[in-house]
Formats: structure tokens, sequence, C-alpha cells
């Protein structure tokens, strides 16, 4: 079974939503569906490993129960084959098995893993804005990472650990009650108390590791924060507040961790404590046997030896149910984080969008983030296929709103959006992204080649054609100038490039995207002024045979369109031409734009 076919999905199942269990346990199970055949070959596997370790002390007890009764000078060899034989046996039979499950989990729990990361990934990357901007970066990652790791763990503690225990107490207490009934009622009786109180103190260990799993996660999180925004820090001197704000949340990581490793050493106590109490138990009703001639110096020796068996695995598992909780609590927070209902799924009949005439239309649309104040009310606007639209105004006066609910980043409280006639609401998520180039005002780079960023754009574009729309970008330039050229990694949000350098790529990106609608948020805002005049040359031939929408403050980069839609708290006060809003006596438009050619 190639278990690596199975991470290798088919172009349908890459843009569906995982279906996911929002309970640890119900989670962990459904991270076995791909491995449950591998997962009953290997749990077969340690209990022929199991079995054979518990009967080398009853082979070991028939070698000395032969050797302790049979006179020195009679004694043949040949009535020590057989325990003989089987106490060799065992012994290789355990570790034979026990090493082949070992090298099946090696190449079974990575992929376990990375199939837990890959199907969280897909998961969160379907939630909406308003839930991304609500949670921390770092954060998810690292619960992503937590998850997957604790669903492997568990896993394999259950079947390395766990399930030998129980099993090594269950044919201990068989064998002994071959020897004696007191003997098999004793370790019965020991066994389901210790596994049971064990169990019930793990699982108040289990509150204070979740507590601790969390106030860790949101610690790293803070980390991730501040070194995302490490040059603001030193811009503003901050180092020493930084560190400061950071000890808060260390101060509450390193408290959740006291109670955690507490409440662990005591039940450590418990489980130290009950060994002993199983040691000499054991050893007394053993002793008590052999006094009366119930039992002999080998079967003895059986009973002690298979005590010190009991012991071995009872450490383990106090060891091991510790983590099985700790790791738990780790699914939980995971599972808790990420797997929420997404504010944004596809209509159950959505269908793809065909655009052929891409005009937008506002119909009846009220806004609000959060069940705040309106930012549009009844709001409504129609642009015109193939119509050229800059929106201006203020700050807060809905522009960005305005782009982000034409990309359905949010879902109106009322109301309709509709491209070429077909609600957004109604269509794909993934066909509606498609039809839209998007050229934001802060350029975000991944940390990958220059030339893989803007191959983002169409994944299957050539580097001639890469290299043919950065010239368009007026980027060309720039990057052949650098050691590594296309292939030079753009570092974390483009931090290895000037602001312009990036605005730049980004508008290659958009130009090989080759979208019917094209929407730019201060697209050239980073720019010095000689570069912009290039790049206008390159985005005039891009709006052709678009329509576009585009954001500016400053007003020179919106007089060559065909419209311009003045907003103010989320009302259009003016709407036309350049030409007519700048001979508007005393118009808003007209008012800004003396403002800034004042100030210029």
């Amino acid at each position: 079974m190639n278990l690596a076919a199975h991470l290798n999905l088919n172009p349908n199942q890459l843009h569906q939503i995982p279906e996911l269990p929002n309970t640890p346990w119900r989670f962990i199970l459904f991270t076995l569906q791909r491995i449950k055949w591998w997962l009953v070959i290997i749990l077969a596997l340690q209990i022929i490993a199991t079995f054979s370790a518990v009967l080398i002390p009853y082979s070991l007890g028939k070698i000395i129960s032969i050797i302790t009764q049979s006179d020195f000078n009679q004694f043949e060899m040949s009535t020590l084959w057989a325990p003989l034989f089987l106490f060799i046996g065992v012994n290789i039979a355990e570790v034979v098995f026990g090493r082949i499950a070992g090298f099946m989990r090696v190449y079974v729990a990575p992929f376990q893993r990375s199939w837990v990361s890959s199907e969280m990934f897909a998961y969160l990357q379907h939630h909406s804005q308003r839930f991304l901007n609500q949670n921390f970066a770092g954060s998810l990652a690292t619960r992503i990472s937590e998850t997957a790791m604790g669903c492997n763990m568990v896993t394999w503690a259950i079947i390395f650990d766990f399930i030998p225990v129980v099993l090594t107490m269950l044919f201990s207490t068989i064998l002994l009650y071959f020897v004696s009934v007191e003997l098999a009622l004793f370790s019965c009786v020991w066994s389901v108390l210790f596994l049971f109180i064990s169990y019930k103190l793990a699982r108040k260990s289990q509150i204070y590791s979740r507590q601790f799993a969390s106030a860790r996660s949101e610690t790293v999180g803070r980390i991730v924060d501040v070194v995302t925004n490490l040059s603001l820090v030193k811009y503003f001197a901050r180092n020493a507040f930084e560190r400061h704000f950071l000890h808060q949340y260390l101060v509450k990581e390193v408290g959740a961790a006291r109670k955690a490793f507490t409440y662990n050493e005591k039940l450590q106590l418990f489980q130290f404590t009950a060994a002993v109490v199983l040691k000499v138990g054991i050893l007394s009703i053993a002793i008590w046997l052999w006094s009366h001639q119930k039992i002999g110096v080998g079967q003895f020796v059986m009973c002690i030896t298979l005590a010190f068996a009991i012991i071995s695995e009872a450490k383990n598992i106090s060891r091991r149910f510790l983590d099985i909780f700790e790791f738990i609590g780790n699914v939980e927070n995971g599972v808790r984080s990420i797997i929420h209902p997404h504010d944004l799924v596809d209509h159950p009949s959505a269908k793809a969008l065909v655009v052929e005439q891409p005009s937008i239309e506002f119909r009846d649309v009220s806004f609000s983030y959060d069940n705040g104040k309106n930012i549009f009310d009844h709001f409504n606007l129609k642009i015109k296929a193939g119509e050229r639209v800059g929106l201006v105004g203020f700050s807060g006066s809905g522009k960005s709103t305005f782009i982000n609910l034409i990309m359905r980043m949010y879902d109106v409280n009322q109301g309709e959006i509709l491209i070429d006639g077909q609600a957004i609401d109604k269509v794909t998520l993934n066909s509606l992204h498609q039809h839209i180039s998007y050229i934001p005002q802060d350029s975000s780079l991944f940390h990958r080649s220059l030339a893989d960023n803007i191959r983002y754009g169409r994944l299957d574009a050539t580097q001639e054609e890469i290299e043919h729309f950065s010239r368009q970008a007026c980027a060309h330039e720039f990057i052949s100038k650098l050691d590594k050229g296309y292939a030079t990694i753009a570092g974390e949000r483009g931090v290895n490039l000037s602001g312009g350098q990036r605005q730049r790529i980004a508008i290659a990106r958009a130009l090989i995207h080759d979208a019917p609608i094209l929407i730019m948020d201060e697209a050239t805002a980073s720019l010095d002024s000689i570069t912009e005049t290039e790049i206008q040359k390159s985005l005039s031939y891009l709006m052709q045979n678009r329509t576009c929408i585009v954001i500016a403050h400053r007003l020179s980069t919106v007089m060559n369109l065909d419209r311009i839609i003045y907003l103010k708290d989320g009302k259009v006060i003016e709407d036309g031409s350049p030409y007519e809003l700048l001979n508007r006596p005393n118009g808003a438009f007209k008012n800004l734009w003396d403002h800034q050619s004042a100030a210029a």
C-alpha cells in the first residue's frame, strides 16, 4: 500500500472543504481512517510481541522448576529442551514482532501527521477574513502543527504503550490463575484499580494540560506578532516595552505549567506507591504459598518476574497517560480554535460564475462589521461592463469595504451584489475570485522566488510570460539586476524588497492573472513619480476591455478614468466623469482637488 499516494489530491478535492469532527476524540478517530489497515496489522504484531514477553517468565519458571526438582546425578538434559526452546523462541518473537511493528510505525506515522496538517490547513483556508482578523496567524499555525503532532502521539501511545500494558496485566493474571487463585485475584483487583484511578487522575490532569497548551500557544502568537513587526519595534525604540509586554504572557504560561507539572507529579506519586503495593503483595502471597508447599521454586520465580514485568509496563503507562492527555489537550485546543462553522460558504446550489459582460451592481445593500453601525445602508450603485471607475473619499468613507464586499470577503446583511447579473453569494467563491484581479495597497508576497510570486496570478504561466508581464509592470529591470534574478527569494511578506518593488511584483501578478474585473487599491502609492508615470501606461493597457475600480487618495491617478464616485459615510455624494466633477462649483471632488493642488 502506497501511503504517499493518499496525499495526492485530484483537482476536485483541492477545492473541497474537508468535513472535520469538532471534538478531540472524534477528530483523532477521523485521522485513523486512511491508515486503519496498517493499524490492524501493527496492533496484531504488538499483541503477539506482548504475549511473547509474558511467556518469558513462564518459560523461565519451567526451566528453574526442572533444575530444582531434579537430582544432579540423574539429571537429563533432554527434559530442558522444550522450556529452553520456548524461552529462546519467545525472546526472539518479542524482539522480531515488536521491531516489525516499530518499523511499520516509522513508515505510517509521518503520513498521518502530514495528512492531518493538510486537512486542517485546507479547512483554515476557507475561514472568512473576519475570523482571520480575530486570530493571530502564528497561533493558528502553531495549533495546526500541535494538533497534527497530538493526533500522532495519542495514536501511537495507545498502540505501543497503553494496549501492551493492559495485555500484560491480562495475560499475567491468566498465568497466575494457573498457579494460584489468590495470586490471580490480587493481580486482577490491583490492575483494575490501578488503571481506573490512573485514568481518573489523568483526566483531571487534562484540564491543567489544556490550560498550559492554551497559554503556550498564546505566547507563541505574541512572539510571532512582534517578530513580524520587529522593524516597527526598532523604529520606535520599544525593545524594553515589548519584552515587558511578552513577560505578562510568559508569567501566565509559567503559572499554567507549574499547575500542570505539579499535578503530574501527584499522579506519578500514586503510581509509584501502587507499584510498591503490587511488589509487596505478590511477594507476600508467593512466600506464603511456597511455605505451605503450594508452589515450587520455579513458580515462585515466575510470579515475582511477572510482578516486575507488570510494574515495568505500569511505569510506562504512568508516563504515557500524562502524555496522552497533554496531547489530547493540544488536539482539543486546535479543534476548538479552527474547526468552527465557516462564515462564508458556497450556496448548496452555487454554480461557477460565468462573465461575458463584467458589470457590477449593488442592489439595496446594507452592511456593518460585527453588528455595529452600518457602513452601507440600502446602498445602490451600478457599474457598467468595461467602465473604469475611481473611488475617492476620506478614510472611513467605505471605499475598502466596497472592495471587500465585491470580493465577498464578507457577506452583506441585506440586499445583494451582482456581477454580470449573477448574485455573488449564489456562485462559488473560487470562480468569483478567478474573475477578479486585485492589486492591494500593501502588497504582501510569499517567502518564495519572485517568479513564483508573479506566477501566482496564473500557475501555468511560462517563464517567458512572466518576464513579458514583468516588463509591462516595470519590474523586469530591477529583477534582472538582482544576483539570482527571478529566482531571488522575496522574504517573509516581501521584506527583501522595497515597497515600490513589491508593488511592481503585485502589478505583474495582476497582469498575468488577466481577469475581466480589475481592482486597484492605491496600486501606485508606493512608487516614485517617474516609475508611476511608466506604470500608468501599463495600467492603461491593462484596463482595456476590463471593468476597473481604482481606489485613490492621489486624485491625479483617476483623472483618465471614465467615472469618479465620491463616497462619504457609505453614501455616494458625487458621481460623474472627472471633467464634470472638476467643473462642478463647490463640489466635494473639486474642493478635494483644489486642496491637493494647493498642497502640492
